[in-house]
């Protein structure tokens, strides 16, 4: 039937699907919610709530740093912590560093953190490829141990008694090898690990590379940002872990900073300066006791601030990636 007679019987004519324009959509229709643009109203309420948690996060850090860097004429004005800087005074820094138990402190948990965090991630990296491979030996026996601690754990009395009974007690290793595995870093990497072609590895060992040619020339590359967010894992907790230090020193020349700022703020310890003359214009020999123990949070948290920029980019990338695809 032709369009002329169409149009004459008083009926609509078909058009072809393909030649059939597209119809107009109304704005917000056909759309779920989560794809409309925000109105001016939510973008003022999200820009609001943002800005509140920013402040709720910077307000604290810039108050501890502005005391540690105050003086006592300041800290007895204020009544305590300070918000507006009026001088900087470098008395707190510079007694803490030149000797006595918080530089052997910093000392320790830099030591700690960097032999801890190597050995874990050795450890890590190593376990995470052989129970990567099915065709290893033990695979499933070895992986079942390792998840069952994600459900059972030892407890601290256990824990306690295997540590001093391999006459650990007082040794930094006491603080290194309790910890020195996490399961949840050694799934990831693993996960990491299965994701890798297996023609890739199929190829490397028809041309005689061997497992450990094949760890460090193929899958190290190739999970360098997985690695990377580990080794930050570690070190931020062998950098703040005191607890251990609590439990297996009881000499005060091996304890970590954690242990010295926990003595300190929750014993209602003061801290032990030098207090030796220091011939620097603008620094008093006897800094304020506040001003000491806010320098002594500063420095327990500048290492992980000034290193997580680095490794931020590395998050999505590494450990997201490797989570869903395994």
């Amino acid at each position: 039937m032709s369009i002329a007679r169409t149009l004459a019987a008083g009926r609509r004519p078909r058009l072809d699907p393909v030649n059939q324009p597209p119809r107009r959509r109304r704005p917000g229709v056909g759309r779920p919610v989560w794809e409309e643009p925000p109105s001016p109203v939510g973008q003022g309420v999200k820009g609001l709530v943002l800005t509140t948690m920013v402040l709720a996060v910077i307000f604290p850090m810039w108050s501890v740093l502005v005391t540690s860097l105050a003086s006592r004429e300041t800290i007895n004005a204020t009544g305590g912590m300070v918000v507006i800087p009026r001088e900087i005074d470098l008395s707190a820094y510079v007694n803490i560093f030149s000797g006595g138990q918080i530089s052997r402190a910093v000392w320790v948990s830099t030591l700690v953190t960097v032999v801890g965090t190597t050995f874990s991630l050795v450890l890590t990296v190593l376990a995470a490829y052989g129970l990567s491979r099915k065709d290893s030996v033990a695979h499933r026996p070895l992986l079942f141990l390792f998840l069952l601690t994600f459900l059972i754990y030892p407890g601290m009395v256990p824990s306690y008694l295997v540590v001093t009974g391999l006459g650990l007690k007082n040794s930094l290793w006491a603080l290194i090898l309790p910890t020195a595995i996490s399961v949840f870093n050694l799934v990831v990497i693993r996960a990491f690990f299965m994701n890798v072609p297996a023609e890739l590895i199929d190829a490397a060992r028809i041309d005689g590379a061997g497992e450990f040619r094949i760890l460090w020339r193929i899958m190290l590359p190739l999970s360098r940002a997985v690695i990377a967010v580990v080794g930050l894992f570690y070190a931020v907790g062998y950098w703040n872990a005191y607890f251990n230090a609590v439990l297996y020193i009881d000499d005060n020349d091996k304890w970590p900073i954690q242990r010295v700022l926990q003595s300190y703020i929750l014993a209602g310890q003061s801290p032990s300066v030098t207090g030796a003359p220091v011939n620097i214009p603008g620094v008093t020999a006897y800094p304020p006791t506040l001003a000491v123990k806010m320098a002594v949070v500063v420095i327990t948290v500048l290492p992980a601030v000034v290193i997580f920029p680095f490794v931020q980019r590395h998050f999505t990338k590494g450990v997201i990636t490797g989570a869903i695809k395994g």
